[in-house]
This record gives C-alpha cells, sequence and structure tokens, in this order.
C-alpha cells in the first residue's frame, strides 16, 4: 500500500516553556493521499495556521511525527523539502517584496533552487495562472488583490512542487475574485497532480476545494468528514451542527 503524501501522528503544537508553555495543537493526527485535496477547517484560534507553520518548517517547538512520502520530517528542512513543498500565504501583499517587480520575486524563487530556463518558466508560469508576460514589470502596488494572489500562487508553483500548503487563500480578497482563484487553485491541482492541504474558517470553501477535512476546536481534531457529509449535516459533534448552522447554512442545504 502507497504511503500517504503527508501523515502527521500525535501532533502536539506549543508555545513557551515549562511552566509558561501554552498548547495550541493537541494530538492531531491525519493522512492525506498523494493528488488529495485535505481541508482543516474551524474558528480563527483553533490551530489550524500553526499546524501549517509547523509542516512547512517556521515553527520547531513540537512533538509527535511528520512524515512526507513515509519519512519523517527532520527539524530543519532541506532545500529538497522545499522542491517537493511550498506555501502560499494568506496575505498576497504582505507575501511579496513591495520593492521588487513581479521577474524578480520569480526569479529569485528560481535562483535559490539553482533551476535553469528563468526566462521560459517565468513566462510559462504567468500563462499558467492567467497573466500575461507584461506583468513581470510590475510591482506588487500596481496589481489587484486576485492579481497578487495569481502571482503568490505562481511563486509557489514554479519550482514545481508535489505539495502545496494553502493558508486561508483567498480570505484577503474581494468575494468577486475568490471564486476565480479558488477554481484556478482546483484547476492547477488537476492539471499538475498536486496534493494540498488547505486551512480556512470558510465552509464553503473548503466543501469547494477537499476531498476529505475535518474539524478543529481548541487545538484538537473532532472529526473528520467528507464535503458530502458537510452538505448534508451527517455529522456526530454539537460543536460541528452549531458550527455549520452559524458559519454557512446554505452550503449544508446545496
Amino acid at each position: 500500500m502507497e504511503n500517504p503524501k503527508l501523515e502527521a501522528a500525535d501532533l502536539n503544537i506549543g508555545f513557551g516553556y515549562g511552566s509558561h508553555r501554552l498548547e495550541v495543537v493537541k494530538q492531531v493526527g491525519f493522512r492525506i493521499a498523494r493528488g488529495e485535496s485535505y481541508g482543516l477547517i474551524g474558528e480563527s484560534g483553533c490551530g489550524k495556521s500553526t499546524i501549517l507553520s509547523v509542516i512547512a518548517g517556521l515553527n520547531h517547538n513540537h512533538e509527535g511525527r511528520l512524515l512526507l512520502e513515509g519519512a519523517e520530517l527532520p527539524r530543519r528542512r532541506s532545500k529538497a523539502f522545499f522542491r517537493k513543498v511550498q506555501m502560499v500565504f494568506q496575505d498576497p501583499y504582505a507575501s511579496l517584496h513591495p520593492r521588487k517587480m513581479v521577474q524578480e520575486v520569480l526569479a529569485e524563487t528560481l535562483k535559490i533552487m539553482k533551476l535553469d530556463r528563468v526566462q521560459e518558466r517565468i513566462d510559462s508560469i504567468l500563462a499558467d495562472v492567467g497573466l500575461d508576460v507584461t506583468f513581470r514589470f510590475r510591482f506588487p502596488h500596481e496589481l489587484s488583490g486576485g492579481q497578487r494572489q495569481r502571482i503568490a500562487i505562481a511563486r509557489a508553483l514554479i519550482v514545481e512542487p508535489e505539495l502545496v500548503l494553502l493558508d486561508e487563500p483567498t480570505s484577503a480578497l474581494d468575494v468577486s475574485v475568490q471564486a476565480e482563484i479558488l477554481n484556478l487553485l482546483n484547476r492547477m491541482r488537476r492539471e499538475r497532480g498536486l496534493t494540498y492541504l488547505m486551512v480556512s474558517h470558510d465552509i464553503a470553501v473548503i466543501a469547494h476545494m477537499c476531498d476529505n477535512l475535518a474539524i478543529m476546536k481548541d487545538g484538537r481534531i473532532l472529526e473528520k468528514l467528507t464535503p458530502a457529509q458537510l452538505r448534508s449535516g451527517d455529522v456526530s459533534q454539537t460543536y460541528t451542527r452549531d458550527f455549520l448552522a452559524a458559519s454557512a447554512p446554505a452550503v449544508v442545504r446545496s
């Protein structure tokens, strides 16, 4: 049987040390198959984005196991890891250097990974995310929110990763462009055979994007569901039922 693309087992994440340590993620476990899109959903502060930061190697204060294709991830991530795993952040304006043109942002990523055919790769990825080559010479402040997020997605995908971590990738965007970005992400996953781990507080986003999902509360996974169960309200936990009713009843009824 093939190993999961990504697996977390008994994952605990905290801040501080000793008697001052605060556990924000407790005994979390999930398995994501190759090519699957998996969602973590819950209210702000439930620990979902913290899980992404640990997987990406931005936070080392954790216990438990994280495995990529069956191999345990070391505390210090290698360059080979970042060829396979990339992250798209919540705020595309904050994640792009304000004084660097798109050309520089994308070329810098390729340089770090020592990849060749720089101009060819840049032109190709811009086309893939729906932008023409003239966008190479624009600065972030010259782009709309949706265009900035397309560039952020391009930066993640230009190194041809296999697993993409998505941290609320549409929550900072106008409602009018959210669907465009989600459809872009779905198309990229389909065309490139990507695996996604997405976190969101938005039920409609998770239902649209994910094959399987986990409901989180206070740092724990309460239950795991499919989008069909989410839409039908076939849940076992009172919190999940209340969260669905309060957050997006239209999605549950659809």
